[in-house]
């Protein structure tokens, strides 16, 4: 089982640890304030906390700050939507339509 931060968020959020999930977030932010990863996964964690607006202010600047990670982008563009209908992109392979598209 892999051990990065992208899994440990999507076990977190699975249990409805979203305190704890906040923590490891803001701990990442606070050692790589310019990386996307924890800026996706926060938007992640908004979502799930229904405060949308602030999700997607951190997916924007998840893809700001790298837009070559393509869970950001995946991210915006299903949530940007009215009506959402697919899932959330914690790495790339939860987003195969893009990876495959971008090669």
């Amino acid at each position: 089982m892999s051990h990065t931060l992208e899994e440990r968020c999507r076990q977190l959020i699975m249990q409805r640890k979203y305190v704890q999930c906040q923590k490891e977030i803001e701990t990442a932010m606070a050692e790589d304030p310019h990386g996307a990863i924890p800026h996706n996964l926060m938007g992640i964690l908004m979502e799930k906390e229904s405060d949308h607006v602030l999700a997607m202010k951190h997916f924007r600047a998840a893809y700001a700050l790298d837009p070559t990670y393509i869970p950001a982008r995946y991210n915006m563009e299903q949530y940007g939507q009215m009506c959402p209908t697919g899932t959330f992109a914690f790495t790339d392979e939860d987003c195969p339509y893009l990876v495959k598209n971008m090669i």
